[in-house]
Order: C-alpha cells, then sequence, then structure tokens
C-alpha cells in the first residue's frame, strides 16, 4: 500500500483564508472555489449551518459571494449534500497531477491522506471565529483508500455522475480520473474506505513554532523517496514541503504504512 499526500482545500491563494478546526475538533475543509460547478457553497451543509455562512462568520471581508460555486473534492462527508443510494467517499484529478499519479502506477488499495492549510475556531457571542493569535497549519484532515479507478466518464454508476470530475467539461481533459473509496479499509475492516478525520495532534505536519509549509515528520522519512522532493528538502529542524504540487507519493513503507493507519485509527475515535 502506498501513501499520498494530495493537497486540497482553501488557503491564501484559493478561498482566501484557512479552513476551520471547530470547537468540537471537526475538521472541516472547505472546497475550493471554481468556475463552471453546479454546486454553490450555500448549498454545502455542516450541522445547522451552510459552508457558506460559516465561510462568512470566520472572515466577513471575505471575497466568496452568494452565488459562488465550488469544487467539492474530494468529496469525504456524507451529509453535506443529499446522496443516491450506494454512495461512497470520491476524489477526481486530472491533468498534470493524474498524469503523475498514473506515471507511478497508484492502483487499487493505495491510500490518498489529504491535508490542507487549517486554523483553530472558537464561538463568540454565538459566532464562528478564528482563534487570536494561532497559526495557520497544515494538517491531515481525511483519506480515502482506493477500491475502484473510473478513467471513462461515459461509463459510471449513477451515484458517481453528480461528481465534478463525471461532467462534460472534463472529456476534454487530460487523464480525467474519479477514484471511488473502497467500502471498509483493507487494514481495519471496522472502518469506512474514506472519510474525516477529527483532530488530534498527530494529524498536525506543521513543526511547532514554524511556518505551516515546515513540516515534522517522523525520522524514518529521511530514508524514504517522496516525490517532488529530494534528501535536501529535510533541513537539520525540519522538512521542506513543496510548494506547488498537489499529489506527494511516498515510497512503499511498512513504516510510513503504520504511520497512516495509526493517524486514521486515531481520527476516527469516537
Amino acid at each position: 500500500m502506498r501513501i499520498i499526500l494530495s493537497r486540497k482545500g482553501f488557503d491564501a491563494q484559493y478561498g482566501g483564508q484557512a479552513s476551520p478546526i471547530m470547537p468540537d475538533g471537526t475538521l472541516l475543509s472547505l472546497p475550493i472555489p471554481a468556475k463552471n460547478e453546479s454546486l454553490k457553497f450555500s448549498d454545502l451543509n455542516f450541522k445547522e449551518k451552510t459552508y457558506l455562512e460559516i465561510i462568512k462568520e470566520l472572515n466577513p471581508n471575505t471575497k466568496i459571494k452568494d452565488n459562488y460555486v465550488c469544487h467539492l473534492d474530494p468529496d469525504l462527508r456524507s451529509d453535506v449534500i443529499q446522496r443516491e443510494i450506494g454512495w461512497l467517499p470520491l476524489f477526481g484529478q486530472t491533468g498534470g497531477a493524474q498524469g503523475h499519479l498514473l506515471g507511478k502506477g497508484i492502483k487499487e488499495g493505495d491510500l490518498f491522506l489529504f491535508f490542507g492549510s487549517f486554523k483553530e475556531t472558537e464561538f463568540i457571542n454565538g459566532i464562528l471565529k478564528y482563534k487570536r493569535n494561532t497559526p495557520e497549519l497544515h494538517l491531515i484532515f481525511g483519506y480515502l483508500q482506493i477500491g475502484s479507478i473510473y478513467s471513462d466518464i461515459s461509463k459510471l454508476p449513477k451515484e458517481l455522475q453528480y461528481h465534478p470530475h463525471a461532467q462534460k467539461r472534463f472529456e476534454g481533459e487530460k487523464n480525467n480520473c474519479i477514484y471511488k473509496a473502497a467500502e471498509t479499509l483493507s487494514f481495519s475492516t471496522s472502518l469506512n474506505g474514506g472519510g474525516c478525520l477529527g483532530f488530534h495532534n498527530n494529524l498536525v505536519l506543521t513543526k511547532k513554532g514554524y511556518t505551516k509549509s515546515r513540516w515534522e515528520l517522523p525520522e524514518f522519512f529521511r530514508d524514504i523517496e517522496i516525490s517532488y522532493h529530494t534528501q535536501k528538502s529535510f533541513t537539520k529542524d525540519y522538512f521542506q514541503s513543496a510548494p506547488k504540487g498537489q499529489e506527494f507519493i511516498i515510497e512503499e513503507n511498512g513504516n510510513v504504512s503504520d504511520w497512516a493507519t495509526k493517524l486514521i485509527t486515531n481520527g476516527t475515535k469516537a
């Protein structure tokens, strides 16, 4: 089983703010704004609020408008919209990023760990706010173990046809592909094959006291190949993650698999 660290969600460039670490520990990744999509931020729900309401509470000066649409991908949270029977978490990729996955031979059974930019929040007089004087962090918020791979969008099952990468505008895109989660994890069959994680400290990639792209990885990572990185990515004090690139493929390794397994297991505990 290979692990892919996959960068997704809001940041300073896409969305203009960090996704929230909710006061209850929920990691609510905000999907990036995009043109020619069908879902608005106001169509997505978390508990009693829409994503648009959450964005506006956190950032009253947001550039996200009421009519803005978004790219819900990866789609990991079952109750964010109404679902078809048989739905499982999905992730789509295309272009050079999918070419990278294809070239590395990513296949069924491999595991995506999705990470993004997050910041702690709190309720002040019933309004959700970012906590003052807390850093923006890179952290892992979700996972998807590949159960099926679809590269022909004309032959998709009904429950996949809503997905952004299933739409006609992607027909001409190079390497367009949708990954569907396995029903359960191969290494823990009591857990869903894809989903969101609840906050715990080991999900934080950013090293304490450093900017978010400077990570603290277990020492065994020094001897393991990570695409878009070299040995020079490891400094004395931290791992410098690449500023560009979406999919960082980690060389297959038992220590890495055990690390990922523990992250998911601890993040899915009630």
